[in-house]
Protein backbone atom coordinates (compact mmCIF):
# COMPACT_ATOMS: atom_id res chain seq x y z
CA UNK A 1 0.00 0.00 0.00
CA UNK A 2 1.69 3.57 -0.95
CA UNK A 3 -0.02 6.62 -0.45
CA UNK A 4 -1.04 8.97 -3.58
CA UNK A 5 -2.48 11.90 -4.90
CA UNK A 6 -5.08 12.37 -7.27
CA UNK A 7 -4.21 15.48 -9.44
CA UNK A 8 -7.00 17.99 -11.57
CA UNK A 9 -10.19 15.26 -11.03
CA UNK A 10 -13.56 16.12 -11.21
CA UNK A 11 -14.46 14.95 -8.09
CA UNK A 12 -17.39 13.39 -7.81
CA UNK A 13 -19.63 12.00 -4.42
CA UNK A 14 -22.50 11.09 -5.08
CA UNK A 15 -23.63 10.92 -1.25
CA UNK A 16 -23.50 14.68 -1.17
CA UNK A 17 -23.63 16.02 -4.20
CA UNK A 18 -20.40 17.13 -4.50
CA UNK A 19 -19.20 17.76 -7.77
CA UNK A 20 -15.86 20.16 -8.15
CA UNK A 21 -12.68 19.42 -9.86
CA UNK A 22 -9.96 19.65 -7.07
CA UNK A 23 -7.60 17.09 -5.88
CA UNK A 24 -7.73 14.03 -3.58
CA UNK A 25 -5.03 12.21 -1.19
CA UNK A 26 -4.82 8.68 -0.12
CA UNK A 27 -2.69 7.56 3.01
CA UNK A 28 -2.90 4.52 4.78
CA UNK A 29 -5.14 3.17 2.84
CA UNK A 30 -8.09 5.78 3.46
CA UNK A 31 -9.37 9.08 2.11
CA UNK A 32 -7.03 11.72 3.79
CA UNK A 33 -8.12 14.73 2.19
CA UNK A 34 -9.40 16.52 -1.28
CA UNK A 35 -9.85 19.66 -2.84
CA UNK A 36 -7.54 21.57 -2.37
CA UNK A 37 -4.83 19.36 -1.04
CA UNK A 38 -1.31 19.75 0.28
CA UNK A 39 0.05 16.36 -0.51
CA UNK A 40 3.75 15.58 1.67
CA UNK A 41 6.86 14.67 -0.39
CA UNK A 42 7.67 10.94 -1.98
CA UNK A 43 3.51 10.74 -2.87
CA UNK A 44 2.73 8.79 -6.08
CA UNK A 45 0.57 11.51 -7.89
CA UNK A 46 -1.64 10.45 -10.65
CA UNK A 47 -2.64 13.14 -13.31
CA UNK A 48 -6.29 12.83 -13.49
CA UNK A 49 -6.55 15.19 -16.27
CA UNK A 50 -10.21 15.91 -15.91
CA UNK A 51 -11.44 12.50 -15.53
CA UNK A 52 -13.76 12.06 -12.99
CA UNK A 53 -13.13 10.86 -9.67
CA UNK A 54 -15.71 8.71 -7.83
CA UNK A 55 -16.53 6.64 -4.93
CA UNK A 56 -15.52 2.66 -5.95
CA UNK A 57 -18.32 1.00 -7.82
CA UNK A 58 -20.07 -1.71 -5.69
CA UNK A 59 -22.32 -4.62 -7.60
CA UNK A 60 -24.61 -6.24 -5.30
CA UNK A 61 -25.90 -9.10 -7.75
CA UNK A 62 -22.72 -11.49 -9.34
CA UNK A 63 -23.04 -15.10 -9.79
CA UNK A 64 -19.33 -16.46 -9.30
CA UNK A 65 -18.05 -20.21 -7.92
CA UNK A 66 -15.59 -19.74 -5.10
CA UNK A 67 -13.02 -21.61 -7.16
CA UNK A 68 -12.99 -18.44 -9.68
CA UNK A 69 -13.55 -15.79 -6.89
CA UNK A 70 -9.89 -14.54 -7.69
CA UNK A 71 -10.38 -14.20 -11.08
CA UNK A 72 -13.92 -12.20 -10.55
CA UNK A 73 -12.25 -9.73 -8.58
CA UNK A 74 -9.81 -8.89 -11.46
CA UNK A 75 -12.85 -9.02 -13.92
CA UNK A 76 -14.31 -6.91 -11.54
CA UNK A 77 -11.48 -4.48 -10.67
CA UNK A 78 -11.10 -3.61 -14.77
CA UNK A 79 -15.09 -2.62 -14.61
CA UNK A 80 -14.02 0.27 -12.29
CA UNK A 81 -15.70 -2.09 -8.75
CA UNK A 82 -13.87 -2.27 -6.09
CA UNK A 83 -16.79 -4.17 -4.02
CA UNK A 84 -19.04 -7.09 -5.24
CA UNK A 85 -21.32 -9.38 -3.63
CA UNK A 86 -21.68 -13.27 -4.73
CA UNK A 87 -24.73 -14.55 -5.04
CA UNK A 88 -25.83 -17.74 -2.66
CA UNK A 89 -26.14 -19.91 -6.25
CA UNK A 90 -22.16 -20.42 -5.94
CA UNK A 91 -20.63 -23.68 -6.32
CA UNK A 92 -22.18 -24.62 -2.85
CA UNK A 93 -24.78 -23.12 -2.11
CA UNK A 94 -24.34 -20.55 0.76
CA UNK A 95 -27.04 -21.39 3.36
CA UNK A 96 -24.93 -22.16 6.31
CA UNK A 97 -22.21 -20.23 8.14
CA UNK A 98 -19.64 -22.61 7.02
CA UNK A 99 -19.72 -22.26 3.20
CA UNK A 100 -20.41 -18.78 3.88
CA UNK A 101 -16.68 -18.38 5.56
CA UNK A 102 -14.99 -20.17 2.92
CA UNK A 103 -16.62 -17.85 0.32
CA UNK A 104 -14.96 -15.01 2.33
CA UNK A 105 -11.83 -16.11 3.44
CA UNK A 106 -11.31 -17.46 -0.80
CA UNK A 107 -12.25 -13.47 -1.50
CA UNK A 108 -9.79 -12.01 1.39
CA UNK A 109 -6.69 -14.15 -0.12
CA UNK A 110 -7.64 -13.99 -3.55
CA UNK A 111 -9.08 -11.17 -5.11
CA UNK A 112 -7.67 -7.79 -5.30
CA UNK A 113 -11.22 -6.10 -4.62
CA UNK A 114 -13.58 -6.41 -1.45
CA UNK A 115 -15.53 -9.75 -1.57
CA UNK A 116 -18.91 -9.90 0.31
CA UNK A 117 -21.47 -12.75 0.37
CA UNK A 118 -25.42 -13.07 -0.23
CA UNK A 119 -26.53 -16.02 2.28
CA UNK A 120 -29.83 -17.69 1.06
CA UNK A 121 -33.08 -17.51 1.98
CA UNK A 122 -33.96 -21.19 2.26
CA UNK A 123 -31.82 -24.55 2.56
CA UNK A 124 -30.75 -25.51 -0.90
CA UNK A 125 -32.52 -22.63 -2.36
CA UNK A 126 -35.09 -24.82 -2.52
CA UNK A 127 -38.36 -22.52 -0.67
CA UNK A 128 -38.87 -24.78 1.59
CA UNK A 129 -37.00 -24.67 5.01
CA UNK A 130 -35.35 -21.15 6.56
CA UNK A 131 -31.58 -20.77 7.21
CA UNK A 132 -30.53 -19.67 9.93
CA UNK A 133 -30.24 -15.77 8.83
CA UNK A 134 -29.19 -14.67 12.50
CA UNK A 135 -25.91 -16.50 12.58
CA UNK A 136 -25.25 -16.11 8.98
CA UNK A 137 -25.45 -12.34 9.31
CA UNK A 138 -23.33 -12.65 11.75
CA UNK A 139 -20.99 -14.23 9.89
CA UNK A 140 -20.55 -11.71 6.89
CA UNK A 141 -23.98 -11.94 4.62
CA UNK A 142 -24.82 -8.62 3.47
CA UNK A 143 -28.42 -9.47 2.74
CA UNK A 144 -30.09 -12.51 2.15
CA UNK A 145 -31.84 -14.00 -1.03
CA UNK A 146 -32.80 -17.02 -2.61
CA UNK A 147 -30.91 -16.70 -6.04
CA UNK A 148 -32.80 -16.89 -9.04
CA UNK A 149 -35.54 -18.89 -7.30
CA UNK A 150 -38.63 -17.15 -5.74
CA UNK A 151 -40.41 -17.90 -3.21
CA UNK A 152 -43.87 -18.84 -4.14
CA UNK A 153 -44.96 -19.72 -0.18
CA UNK A 154 -46.62 -16.30 1.48
CA UNK A 155 -46.96 -18.11 4.41
CA UNK A 156 -42.93 -18.80 4.31
CA UNK A 157 -42.14 -15.36 2.81
CA UNK A 158 -44.06 -13.58 5.58
CA UNK A 159 -42.06 -15.65 8.24
CA UNK A 160 -38.85 -14.67 6.15
CA UNK A 161 -39.68 -11.09 6.09
CA UNK A 162 -40.98 -11.29 10.25
CA UNK A 163 -37.88 -13.39 11.56
CA UNK A 164 -35.35 -11.05 9.60
CA UNK A 165 -36.88 -7.99 10.88
CA UNK A 166 -35.29 -9.22 14.52
CA UNK A 167 -31.66 -8.84 13.01
CA UNK A 168 -32.86 -5.61 10.29
CA UNK A 169 -31.55 -8.25 7.79
CA UNK A 170 -32.05 -7.07 3.82
CA UNK A 171 -34.74 -9.61 2.18
CA UNK A 172 -34.04 -9.96 -1.88
CA UNK A 173 -37.13 -11.25 -3.13
CA UNK A 174 -37.00 -12.13 -7.39
CA UNK A 175 -40.46 -10.61 -8.60
CA UNK A 176 -41.64 -13.41 -10.25
CA UNK A 177 -44.73 -15.81 -10.12
CA UNK A 178 -43.46 -19.30 -10.76
CA UNK A 179 -46.40 -20.88 -12.35
CA UNK A 180 -47.02 -17.82 -14.98
CA UNK A 181 -43.68 -17.71 -15.92
CA UNK A 182 -42.99 -21.64 -16.29
CA UNK A 183 -41.58 -22.42 -19.51
CA UNK A 184 -40.96 -19.18 -20.69
CA UNK A 185 -37.88 -17.88 -22.10
CA UNK A 186 -39.11 -13.79 -23.82
CA UNK A 187 -41.29 -10.50 -23.37
CA UNK A 188 -44.70 -11.61 -23.43
CA UNK A 189 -45.56 -9.78 -26.58
CA UNK A 190 -46.43 -9.76 -30.76
CA UNK A 191 -42.74 -9.96 -31.32
CA UNK A 192 -41.84 -12.92 -29.22
CA UNK A 193 -45.02 -14.63 -30.52
CA UNK A 194 -43.75 -13.88 -34.32
CA UNK A 195 -40.61 -15.39 -32.94
CA UNK A 196 -42.15 -18.78 -31.60
CA UNK A 197 -40.96 -17.97 -28.46
CA UNK A 198 -43.33 -18.66 -25.08
CA UNK A 199 -43.50 -15.47 -23.15
CA UNK A 200 -42.99 -14.59 -20.01
CA UNK A 201 -46.04 -11.75 -19.35
CA UNK A 202 -44.64 -8.58 -17.00
CA UNK A 203 -47.88 -9.23 -14.63
CA UNK A 204 -45.74 -12.08 -13.36
CA UNK A 205 -43.31 -9.09 -11.50
CA UNK A 206 -46.41 -6.89 -10.83
CA UNK A 207 -48.43 -9.74 -8.65
CA UNK A 208 -45.34 -11.21 -6.23
CA UNK A 209 -43.61 -7.39 -5.81
CA UNK A 210 -47.14 -6.53 -4.64
CA UNK A 211 -47.16 -9.62 -2.62
CA UNK A 212 -43.79 -9.00 -0.82
CA UNK A 213 -44.36 -5.40 -0.42
CA UNK A 214 -47.41 -5.61 1.57
CA UNK A 215 -45.79 -8.35 3.85
CA UNK A 216 -42.91 -6.41 4.39
CA UNK A 217 -45.78 -3.44 5.54
CA UNK A 218 -47.11 -6.37 7.49
CA UNK A 219 -43.41 -7.16 9.35
CA UNK A 220 -41.63 -4.37 9.36
CA UNK A 221 -38.96 -5.98 7.41
CA UNK A 222 -36.32 -4.35 5.14
CA UNK A 223 -37.07 -5.74 1.56
CA UNK A 224 -34.87 -5.41 -1.66
CA UNK A 225 -36.78 -6.07 -4.78
CA UNK A 226 -34.44 -7.44 -7.05
CA UNK A 227 -33.34 -7.05 -10.87
CA UNK A 228 -37.29 -5.32 -11.74
CA UNK A 229 -37.68 -5.25 -15.60
CA UNK A 230 -41.23 -3.83 -16.93
CA UNK A 231 -42.54 -0.71 -16.41
CA UNK A 232 -45.41 -2.44 -14.27
CA UNK A 233 -42.70 -3.38 -11.06
CA UNK A 234 -41.71 0.33 -11.58
CA UNK A 235 -45.00 1.59 -10.92
CA UNK A 236 -45.14 -0.76 -7.87
CA UNK A 237 -42.48 0.51 -6.32
CA UNK A 238 -43.46 4.27 -6.77
CA UNK A 239 -46.82 3.30 -5.15
CA UNK A 240 -44.83 1.65 -2.35
CA UNK A 241 -42.15 4.64 -1.81
CA UNK A 242 -45.40 7.06 -1.40
CA UNK A 243 -46.05 4.83 1.72
CA UNK A 244 -42.80 5.41 3.21
CA UNK A 245 -41.79 1.37 3.06
CA UNK A 246 -38.58 0.17 3.74
CA UNK A 247 -38.70 -1.41 -0.04
CA UNK A 248 -35.94 -1.01 -2.12
CA UNK A 249 -35.24 -2.00 -5.93
CA UNK A 250 -32.36 -3.07 -8.22
CA UNK A 251 -32.40 -3.67 -12.02
CA UNK A 252 -30.01 -4.81 -14.44
CA UNK A 253 -27.83 -2.85 -16.87
CA UNK A 254 -29.14 -4.61 -19.18
CA UNK A 255 -32.63 -3.76 -18.74
CA UNK A 256 -31.52 -0.05 -18.66
CA UNK A 257 -29.96 -0.35 -22.18
CA UNK A 258 -31.50 -2.74 -23.75
CA UNK A 259 -35.34 -4.47 -25.09
CA UNK A 260 -36.71 -7.39 -26.33
CA UNK A 261 -36.11 -6.49 -30.00
CA UNK A 262 -32.04 -6.75 -29.28
CA UNK A 263 -33.20 -10.54 -29.30
CA UNK A 264 -32.95 -10.56 -33.24
CA UNK A 265 -33.05 -13.49 -35.24
CA UNK A 266 -32.95 -15.94 -31.94
CA UNK A 267 -29.44 -14.00 -30.17
CA UNK A 268 -29.15 -16.35 -27.39
CA UNK A 269 -26.60 -14.13 -26.00
CA UNK A 270 -29.02 -11.83 -25.20
CA UNK A 271 -31.36 -14.28 -23.44
CA UNK A 272 -31.58 -13.03 -19.40
CA UNK A 273 -33.64 -13.28 -16.86
CA UNK A 274 -35.86 -11.70 -16.27
CA UNK A 275 -36.47 -11.21 -20.36
CA UNK A 276 -35.72 -8.14 -22.12
CA UNK A 277 -38.89 -6.16 -22.10
CA UNK A 278 -40.76 -3.37 -24.51
CA UNK A 279 -38.99 -0.26 -25.23
CA UNK A 280 -41.75 1.54 -23.07
CA UNK A 281 -40.87 -0.60 -20.85
CA UNK A 282 -36.79 0.24 -20.84
CA UNK A 283 -37.66 4.04 -20.70
CA UNK A 284 -39.83 3.27 -17.73
CA UNK A 285 -37.15 1.68 -15.86
CA UNK A 286 -34.73 4.77 -16.80
CA UNK A 287 -37.25 7.14 -15.03
CA UNK A 288 -37.27 5.28 -12.27
CA UNK A 289 -33.07 4.76 -11.54
CA UNK A 290 -33.16 9.14 -12.35
CA UNK A 291 -35.98 9.99 -9.95
CA UNK A 292 -34.56 7.52 -7.06
CA UNK A 293 -37.67 4.82 -7.09
CA UNK A 294 -34.88 2.54 -8.11
CA UNK A 295 -32.20 2.56 -5.46
CA UNK A 296 -29.54 0.35 -7.33
CA UNK A 297 -27.82 -0.47 -10.80
CA UNK A 298 -26.57 -4.59 -10.67
CA UNK A 299 -24.58 -6.25 -13.52
CA UNK A 300 -26.11 -9.26 -12.89
CA UNK A 301 -22.79 -10.65 -13.97
CA UNK A 302 -23.67 -14.60 -14.73
CA UNK A 303 -20.81 -15.87 -17.13
CA UNK A 304 -21.88 -18.95 -19.02
CA UNK A 305 -19.89 -21.41 -20.70
CA UNK A 306 -20.21 -21.13 -24.70
CA UNK A 307 -21.70 -24.50 -24.96
CA UNK A 308 -24.69 -23.38 -23.20
CA UNK A 309 -25.22 -19.97 -24.85
CA UNK A 310 -24.84 -21.80 -28.59
CA UNK A 311 -27.85 -23.90 -28.70
CA UNK A 312 -31.53 -23.30 -29.85
CA UNK A 313 -32.72 -19.75 -28.19
CA UNK A 314 -35.90 -21.78 -25.98
CA UNK A 315 -32.63 -24.18 -24.56
CA UNK A 316 -30.08 -22.18 -23.94
CA UNK A 317 -29.08 -20.47 -20.62
CA UNK A 318 -30.20 -17.19 -19.81
CA UNK A 319 -27.32 -15.08 -18.66
CA UNK A 320 -24.69 -12.55 -19.39
CA UNK A 321 -21.34 -11.43 -17.88
CA UNK A 322 -21.45 -7.77 -17.04
CA UNK A 323 -18.85 -6.39 -15.16
CA UNK A 324 -16.97 -5.18 -17.76
CA UNK A 325 -19.50 -3.51 -19.13
CA UNK A 326 -21.64 -2.29 -17.08
CA UNK A 327 -19.86 1.39 -16.27
CA UNK A 328 -19.71 1.71 -20.79
CA UNK A 329 -23.10 0.83 -21.07
CA UNK A 330 -24.13 3.16 -18.13
CA UNK A 331 -21.52 6.22 -19.76
CA UNK A 332 -23.26 5.92 -23.03
CA UNK A 333 -26.98 6.57 -21.85
CA UNK A 334 -25.55 9.36 -19.36
CA UNK A 335 -23.89 10.57 -22.92
CA UNK A 336 -27.07 9.75 -24.82
CA UNK A 337 -29.18 12.06 -21.81
CA UNK A 338 -31.16 8.88 -20.90
CA UNK A 339 -29.72 8.59 -17.60
CA UNK A 340 -28.53 11.66 -14.66
CA UNK A 341 -24.93 11.06 -14.41
CA UNK A 342 -24.98 11.33 -10.25
CA UNK A 343 -28.31 9.31 -10.20
CA UNK A 344 -26.30 6.23 -12.17
CA UNK A 345 -23.51 6.88 -9.46
CA UNK A 346 -25.82 6.96 -6.43
CA UNK A 347 -27.37 3.63 -7.51
CA UNK A 348 -23.81 2.28 -7.87
CA UNK A 349 -22.08 3.86 -4.70
CA UNK A 350 -23.60 5.56 -2.18
CA UNK A 351 -26.86 3.66 -2.45
CA UNK A 352 -25.97 -0.04 -2.64
CA UNK A 353 -23.48 0.57 0.24
CA UNK A 354 -25.92 2.23 2.52
CA UNK A 355 -28.11 -0.57 2.10
CA UNK A 356 -25.19 -3.01 2.77
CA UNK A 357 -23.97 -0.85 6.12
CA UNK A 358 -20.91 -0.32 3.79
CA UNK A 359 -18.27 1.96 5.12
CA UNK A 360 -17.33 2.46 2.00
CA UNK A 361 -19.30 4.30 -1.45
CA UNK A 362 -18.42 8.29 -0.70
CA UNK A 363 -15.74 10.58 -1.06
CA UNK A 364 -15.19 11.68 2.65
CA UNK A 365 -12.21 12.22 5.24
CA UNK A 366 -11.56 8.89 6.79
CA UNK A 367 -13.65 6.92 4.22
CA UNK A 368 -11.82 3.63 2.77
CA UNK A 369 -9.86 4.71 -0.50
CA UNK A 370 -11.71 2.58 -3.10
CA UNK A 371 -11.70 4.62 -6.10
CA UNK A 372 -12.60 4.55 -9.29
CA UNK A 373 -10.97 6.90 -12.24
CA UNK A 374 -12.88 7.67 -15.43
CA UNK A 375 -12.75 8.91 -18.59
CA UNK A 376 -16.39 9.71 -19.43
CA UNK A 377 -15.61 10.74 -23.13
CA UNK A 378 -13.43 7.48 -24.39
CA UNK A 379 -15.04 5.58 -26.98
CA UNK A 380 -14.43 1.71 -27.27
CA UNK A 381 -15.92 -1.23 -28.76
CA UNK A 382 -17.54 -4.24 -26.99
CA UNK A 383 -15.07 -7.13 -28.05
CA UNK A 384 -15.30 -9.88 -25.73
CA UNK A 385 -11.91 -11.12 -27.17
CA UNK A 386 -10.54 -8.01 -25.59
CA UNK A 387 -11.94 -8.46 -22.14
CA UNK A 388 -10.81 -9.57 -18.65
CA UNK A 389 -13.65 -12.26 -18.31
CA UNK A 390 -12.94 -15.99 -19.48
CA UNK A 391 -16.66 -16.47 -20.36
CA UNK A 392 -17.55 -14.04 -23.59
CA UNK A 393 -21.17 -14.03 -23.16
CA UNK A 394 -22.21 -10.16 -23.54
CA UNK A 395 -25.64 -9.30 -25.33
CA UNK A 396 -23.69 -6.50 -25.96
CA UNK A 397 -20.91 -7.85 -28.31
CA UNK A 398 -20.15 -5.01 -30.88
CA UNK A 399 -21.74 -2.43 -29.36
CA UNK A 400 -20.18 1.14 -29.59
CA UNK A 401 -19.96 2.56 -26.30
CA UNK A 402 -18.49 5.92 -24.65
CA UNK A 403 -16.84 6.02 -21.10
CA UNK A 404 -14.62 3.53 -19.15
CA UNK A 405 -12.66 2.85 -16.30
CA UNK A 406 -9.25 3.93 -16.47
CA UNK A 407 -7.89 3.13 -13.03
CA UNK A 408 -9.54 1.41 -9.99
CA UNK A 409 -7.98 1.83 -5.88
CA UNK A 410 -9.48 -0.32 -3.52
CA UNK A 411 -8.08 0.04 0.22
CA UNK A 412 -5.77 2.51 -1.25
CA UNK A 413 -3.89 -0.31 -3.88
CA UNK A 414 -3.75 0.62 -7.33
CA UNK A 415 -5.76 -2.96 -8.41
CA UNK A 416 -6.41 -2.12 -11.76
CA UNK A 417 -4.42 0.41 -14.23
CA UNK A 418 -5.15 1.03 -17.74
CA UNK A 419 -2.86 4.61 -17.82
CA UNK A 420 -0.12 2.80 -16.62
CA UNK A 421 0.56 4.98 -13.67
Amino acid sequence: MSDLVFRNARLIDPASGYDDMGDLLVQYGKISQFGDVDAPDNVQEIEADGRILSPGLIDMRVVSSETRIDQTGNVAAAGGFTTIVIMPQTGSILDDTSKLDYLLRKGAEGSPINVYGAGALTHGLLGQAMTDIGLMGDAGALFFSNGDNPIANSRLMRRLLSYSSAFNALIASRPLDPDMSAGTCAHESDFSARLGLPGHPPTAERIIAERDIALAELTGGRLLIDMVSSREGAEVLRQAGRRDLEVYASVTINHLSLNELDIGEYRTFAKLDPPLREESDRKALLAAVNDGTIDVIVSSHDPRMAGEKRRPYTEAGAGAIGLETLLGAGLTLVDNEELDLMAMLRALTCNPAELLGLASGKLAEGAPADLVLIDPNAPWVVNPDHMTSRAKNTPFEGRRFIGRADMTVCGGDIVFDRLGA
